[in-house]
This record gives structure tokens, C-alpha cells and sequence, in this order.
């Protein structure tokens, strides 16, 4: 009897996850549709003449016990220290031994830790770093009461978000419509103005007040003042937070996880095993139809994006990570109108990434944080100066000291929101390197003399969003969830601005849903909206 088949639709974090699954706990056998010739998705890894970039910034980090086994079965942790902490004499948690397992081993395998200077495959241990440059001065993410804050605002700002604060507790919004009624009731109107609207409204192109409140609790989730004063307060007290603290919120973790090469190399590992166990991941593949009859799934319609021909591929289960509004279109003329006339109205956010290569940073290290050549110690910069587009940066040589090839340079990323087709998306490359390179130096990071080199990567639809026709995916759902064997799964695929642990998660639900036989899909819809993952209503 032949086995079953899973076409998967997108090769990032969550349809990767779900084949691997499959293999591993099921008879079912994986058929993986890439549309790009790349692995991983939004948290793919490019190579740029030996340096690589890290897509958005890719913290291995999470609630979930079962993630985190998950990544470390894959990649170990090390045991021995990396290149940047031995020239520093940084003291990070070491291991000494890992267990490890294949697809279908029975049992874990016990090996040494290993060395990140002699292989590739490890998780480094990495102190995690990121700031906000406002006003040409640094501020610490999240923002903090510390002298350095009251220093930089000065005393009246201090008291203004003091009072505003209070009054957003004492009489909060009580119908939260909006992401900016979402801010208020945390943090008070006064400190949403300093600190989240501009940047916000950067990152999205549109007010605060158009974007559903929905966002706030994917992304900001437990954090609040209190907790914000509280972490600082067990800080002093020196109870750090450990990396599988779970009453740790996400936004406050001060270590995380990290491939030595980035967070591609996960998933190019994951593809491996699942192409060596019987699995297939096929690139410059797109899904350009969808069969489907009664309340199944049939097939699916592939181009091969090399040679234009499209094949037809029948399955008997269907997972989806490819963006809704593609998905609805893909299924034909015979959706209803409303489903179709919602899925045209989601909305997108588009990203780019232009690479620099540097000499040295304009800025200097003040923090105290020693670090190699002196560079400031950030993971990232959120940039929220009014006067630029860069909205954040990205310093690789702090993520893996392996990312870079020289380490005698600074490696960056400045990173840009837009919309497809908009003026910075259509700008021609080396136009768009000029004018990162110079809104960079207008802030006095950088001297443009500097630069040794770029280059510029745009990702499509790396953030679903929450306006447009959100509002209304309730009725999208309504529909594709009547396909028992079709499963949404990860960001795009459910429209949701889900982390990689939360995008995994979902594809783990969708596995265990086709092993059990369950066609319902609460479970998968209930990831990153349960309870411990929501915003608590006390500051």
C-alpha cells in the first residue's frame, strides 16, 4: 500500500518544521513547493562575498520547551567558547555534552559539546543588546527609568510620562479599537508619543490609530512598565534571567540562542534531513493553483519558475504557509465573492536590507560592555529619528562573530519598511545603497568614507498586517477551514504576525492534528493567542 502524501507550500521555519514532523512521526511523506531558490523564508541566511545576513534578526529564543529541544537537536549547544568570546575572556554557559536524534531513531544519541571554532554545526550562547537612537543619543530597549533616560529626555519629559502613565491606569481606554489605544493603556499617551508611534507608524505607513490593537498583543504581550521595573529591579538584585525562564518576557531575555552562520543554517539542516529520510523540497517551484472539491483538497498546480512549465501534483493533505491573499486566488473563481473580496483587501508590508561593509562605526562603545575592536555592542539599533527612513540596524558582528569574514571590519544591515512597487521598493540598487549610506552618516553613525562595500536584498510580504481588510478574516477562515485536509500554518500562512517558535508551534499542531485524524483546526488557530502569550491587564 503506498503511503500518503503532504504537499507543503513554502519552505520557511513552519513548512519546514511540519515535513520534518511528518517524517518523523507519521507515514505520511512531505512534497515541499519552494516558490524562491532559497531556504528558510524570512529567516533565510544570505551569503555576501563570505559575509552573511540575518533577514530581520533571528533570536533563538523561547516559551516553549518543545522548541527549544527542537532547535538544540539540530545544532548543540557549544562547548567551547566562540572566537569573539575567547579574544574578550567573556565567560558564557558552556555545555559539556548533548544528546541528539535523527528522524525516527528510537533513542538520542550522547556526544560531546561542541567547539564552535572547529564545526560548523553549533548554537552559540549570545548577550542580547538592542537600543533606540532618539535624538542622536541611546536609549535602552525596553525604555528603563535609569539616570541614563532621565538624562537624555530631561526632568520635565520625565514627569509628563510620570502623570501620563498614571492617568492611563486610573482611567484607561476601556474599548481598545486601536493599536494606539493598545500603547496608551500600557505605557500613557506621553510616552507613546515619544517612544512607539513614530517608529510604529515607520514600520507600517500608516497611524497607529488604523492598525488593530491585535498586533499589540503578538508582539508586545506581557511586557508593561511594572514588569519593565520589576526585571531592572532583579537585575540590581543579580537574579539574572536565564534562557529558559518562562515567566521572562521576550522582549526582556538577555541571552539568547544562535546558529553559529545564522539562522538560515537551521533550516538548511532541516531540509537536509528531510530530502535523506524520504522527503522532497523542491526550489523555483510556485503554487499557482488549487483543486479543490467538496470540502477536500485535491491537487495543486506548480510552475517551475526556471522553465515556465507547470505540472499538476495530487495529495492527500495539504499545508499552506504561502500569504491568504495568494492562497484565495490560487483556489479559483469557484471562493464566494466575500471570501475573495476580503483576502484582495489584506495588506502587506514589504522589507529591504542593504548590506554595508565598514572600516569602523562614527559611534563609540560607552556602554561598558567590552566588545572586539571597540564596536558599540547592539544586536540591533532601533532607529527612530524623525528626519531618516532607516528604521533599524543591525550590526552582524555581535549576532556570530562567524557572520563576518574579515573581523578587522564592521558588517551592518540598515534596515527599510516600504510597500511593493512604492519609491524606495522601485529605487535601482546602487541609488538605494547612496541614499542608506547618507542617511546614516546625517545621524553621525557612520563617516561615508568608511564604507568598503554593499549590497541591497528585498523580501516581499515579510509582515502581514493588521489593518486593510483584517478586521473581516474572520470570514476567510470560516471558509478555508471547512477543507479538512488544508491547514494554515506559520506567518503568512494565517496572516499573523507570528514569531518562528509561534510559526513552528503551529505546524507541530497541524501534524498532530493529521496523525490523529482531528479536521478541526482550533488548535493551530489557538497558537499565540492563548492566554500566556496575551497582554495581562495589571501593569
Amino acid at each position: 500500500m503506498s503511503k500518503k502524501t503532504a504537499i507543503i507550500i513554502g519552505a520557511g521555519p513552519a513548512g519546514l518544521t511540519a515535513a520534518y514532523e511528518l517524517l518523523d512521526k507519521t507515514d505520511v511523506v512531505p512534497l515541499v513547493f519552494e516558490m524562491s531558490d532559497d531556504i528558510g523564508g524570512i529567516s533565510k541566511t544570505v551569503n555576501y562575498k563570505g559575509n552573511r545576513i540575518d533577514i530581520g534578526g533571528h533570536r533563538f529564543f523561547s516559551k516553549s520547551d518543545r522548541v527549544m529541544r527542537w532547535w538544540q537537536n539540530l545544532f548543540p549547544l557549544q562547548g567551547a567558547p566562540a572566537r569573539d568570546d575567547r579574544l574578550l575572556g567573556r565567560q558564557v554557559p558552556l555545555a559539556t555534552e548533548c544528546l541528539l536524534r535523527d528522524i525516527l531513531e528510537p533513542e538520542p544519541v550522547r556526544v560531546s559539546a561542541p567547539d564552535p571554532e572547529e564545526t560548523d554545526g553549533v548554537m552559540l550562547v549570545r548577550g542580547r543588546c538592542s537600543r533606540i537612537f532618539f535624538l542622536r543619543r541611546f536609549f535602552d530597549y525596553p525604555i528603563t527609568l535609569s539616570l541614563g533616560t532621565v538624562r537624555n529626555l530631561g526632568a520635565w519629559r520625565i514627569v509628563k510620562i510620570g502623570v501620563s502613565y498614571v492617568k492611563a491606569r486610573l482611567a484607561p481606554i476601556r474599548d481598545e479599537r486601536s493599536l494606539q489605544d493598545f500603547f496608551i493603556n500600557r505605557f500613557g499617551d506621553e510616552l507613546y508619543r515619544t517612544f512607539f508611534k513614530d517608529y510604529t507608524e515607520k514600520v507600517w505607513g500608516v497611524p497607529c490609530r488604523d492598525i488593530k490593537p491585535e498586533w499589540g498583543a503578538q508582539r508586545i504581550k506581557g511586557l508593561s512598565v511594572t514588569k519593565t521595573l520589576l526585571h531592572a529591579l532583579r537585575k540590581l538584585a543579580g537574579q539574572g534571567e536565564r534562557l529558559h525562564a518562562k515567566k521572562v518576557e521576550t522582549s526582556l531575555i538577555e541571552q539568547f540562542y544562535y546558529p553559529k552562520l545564522g539562522p538560515g543554517q537551521i533550516w538548511e539542516e532541516a531540509a537536509q534531513r528531510v530530502v535523506r529520510h524520504g522527503g522532497q523540497v523542491v526550489r523555483r517551484a510556485k503554487v499557482v493553483g488549487i483543486e479543490a472539491e467538496g470540502e477536500e483538497v485535491r491537487a495543486v498546480l506548480v510552475r517551475d519558475e526556471a522553465t515556465g512549465v507547470e505540472t499538476r501534483h495530487a495529495g492527500d493533505y495539504f499545508l499552506s504557509t504561502m500569504p491568504v491573499r495568494e492562497l484565495v486566488a490560487a483556489l479559483g473563481e469557484e471562493v464566494p465573492a466575500e471570501v475573495r473580496e476580503v483576502a484582495k483587501g489584506l495588506k502587506y508590508r514589504d522589507f529591504i536590507t542593504v548590506g554595508l561593509l565598514l572600516k569602523r562605526l562614527a559611534i563609540r562603545n560607552e556602554t561598558g560592555t567590552a566588545t572586539v575592536n571597540g564596536i558599540v555592542p547592539d544586536n540591533w539599533i532601533y532607529i527612530q529619528e524623525r528626519e531618516v527612513k532607516l528604521g533599524r540596524l543591525q550590526i552582524f558582528n555581535n549576532w556570530s562573530p562567524y557572520l563576518v569574514r574579515d573581523p578587522d571590519t564592521v558588517w551592518i544591515g540598515l534596515e527599510y519598511f516600504c510597500n511593493e512597487g512604492d519609491e524606495l521598493w522601485g529605487m535601482e540598487d546602487a541609488a538605494l545603497s547612496s541614499f542608506a549610506i547618507s542617511e546614516l552618516a546625517s545621524i553621525g553613525i557612520i563617516d561615508a568614507t568608511e564604507v568598503l562595500d554593499s549590497t541591497v536584498l528585498r523580501m516581499p510580504k515579510a509582515y502581514p498586517a493588521y489593518f486593510g481588510s483584517y478586521d473581516r478574516f474572520d470570514v476567510i477562515r470560516g471558509y478555508t477551514d471547512r477543507f479538512e485536509n488544508l491547514f494554515l500554518i506559520g506567518r503568512n500562512g494565517m496572516h499573523r504576525y507570528n514569531n518562528a517558535d509561534h510559526s513552528m508551534l503551529t505546524a507541530m499542531a497541524a501534524v498532530e492534528n493529521i496523525a490523529s485524524g482531528c479536521t478541526v483546526k482550533d488548535n493551530i488557530w489557538g497558537i499565540n493567542a492563548e492566554e500566556e502569550y496575551h497582554e495581562e491587564k495589571t501593569a
